[in-house]
């Protein structure tokens, strides 16, 4: 209990040395406001972006790898000429994946075409037009507000129907609903089926934005298309049973090597993509990125360390009066060397603190499609570390005032 008592006091005095030297106070926790501020800042828009980019790629599915002609990442030695002259995927691939793969859940065709001419009447604007088949919606979330998904007749037959994003309906057909009604894409008529949900905007859009988006089935794509360009990506999604893919993957690639007769010591000459490869080169940039908040940062918290070490000696040295009357009053070392360190302590988080409040108004401030979160996490992360700087920054000085002797601390002027 009179620990306890002693300790509170401690925080008292504490306190009011700060009250009494406002100004003194104000000066020596800049430097740690701007070094939390700085690493704070720097994990948060980290954190954001990474979370906005992984839920654009989750947007895709998962269990999903892509059979294409060109590699996400390159890696070893491969000379990169030879990527010039793999074939492109085609829809006669497509058709041999569909009919022998026994490890996919869904195997899908599809194609795009960017700033595509959409107009219904006077209203017109700019879109990516994709062609799909009719598992795309296992591989991709298509949530459809307003109509319907393809059918399989329809696909098969590769009529002129089209399903489109939330700001093509906005914008070519204002209020009135479009389902039923005509569209033209480059020039070719369309019938409206369905209209996507809004997903509003996103930092990264894999495969584009929904909302300016328009699917059609693969054949009519090709029809308009495919005489210029007849190459295709091919997306195949695994079973849930199958982690890590592998059985997926081993068969896409016997099955895409006997379709192009590859012998045995020939290398593959299509890629097998993934999005976790994908994600994993992002979080490498991330990690960089997230060091170099805490080298920046470093600096400047070093900097109000040696700002508040400083400031805590001169406060021993002022009060060395104090110290001596309160010892021969009876105060213990420890309730001197605790009344310096929370001292030191309180001056470092008042400081931490302010640098958290200015990244809590940051996330107020508008960044486009990024939104700016700060997570608990990162404000006790920022708490911690004020609170390791004030204990580092305060220890020599309040371990110099707790030594005093308190006769020559007394005569001291």
């Amino acid at each position: 209990m009179k620990f306890l008592r002693q300790t509170l006091e401690s925080f008292r005095f504490a306190w009011q040395a700060l009250r009494s030297n406002l100004l003194r106070t104000t000066l020596s926790l800049l430097g740690v406001t701007v070094g939390i501020f700085s690493i704070i800042a720097v994990f948060t828009i980290v954190d954001s972006l990474e979370k906005n980019i992984k839920d654009s790629l989750s947007g895709i599915g998962d269990r999903v790898v892509y059979v294409q002609k060109w590699p996400w990442i390159f890696g070893g030695e491969y000379q990169w000429w030879k990527y010039f002259q793999r074939p492109e995927p085609s829809m006669a691939e497509f058709k041999f994946l569909s009919e022998r793969m026994e490890t996919a859940e869904a195997v899908v065709a599809m194609d795009f075409k960017g700033n595509v001419t959409v107009e219904q009447g006077s209203n017109s604007m700019k879109a990516l037009v994709q062609g799909v088949s009719i598992d795309y919606n296992k591989i991709s979330d298509v949530p459809v507000e307003d109509g319907r998904y393809f059918s399989q007749q329809e696909m098969d037959a590769s009529r002129n129907i089209v399903i489109i994003g939330a700001e093509v309906a906005e914008k070519v057909f204002g209020m009135v609903s479009p389902v039923g009604k005509t569209i033209k894409i480059g020039g070719s008529k369309f019938t409206v089926i369905g209209v996507q949900e809004k997903k509003g905007a996103s930092l990264v859009n894999f495969g584009g934005n929904p909302d300016t988006k328009c699917l059609i089935p693969i054949g009519a794509f090709a029809r308009m298309y495919h005489a210029i360009n007849p190459s295709i990506d091919i997306a195949i999604k695994a079973y849930p049973q199958d982690e890590g893919l592998q059985n997926l993957e081993g068969e896409i690639r016997g099955l895409m090597r006997a379709r192009r007769s590859l012998k045995p010591a020939q290398d593959d000459n299509f890629a097998i993509n993934r999005l976790d490869a994908a994600a994993q080169a992002i979080s490498s940039l991330f990690a960089v990125l997230t060091l170099a908040g805490w080298v920046i940062g470093s600096f400047s918290i070093l900097v109000g360390g040696f700002g508040i070490a400083n400031i805590m000696f001169v406060s021993v040295k002022e009060r060395t009066n104090i110290i001596g009357i309160q010892k021969s009053l009876g105060a213990k070392n420890y309730v001197i060397l605790f009344q310096f360190l929370f001292e030191a302590i309180m001056l470092s988080l008042v400081g931490g603190g302010v640098g958290v409040l200015l990244v809590y108004l940051l996330s107020f401030m508008s960044l486009g499609s990024l939104d700016i979160i700060l997570s608990v996490g990162n404000i006790i992360l920022g708490l911690g570390v004020s609170s390791i700087i004030g204990v580092v920054s305060g220890i020599m000085p309040a371990i110099s005032a707790a030594r005093m002797d308190p006769v020559v601390a007394i005569r001291s002027k």
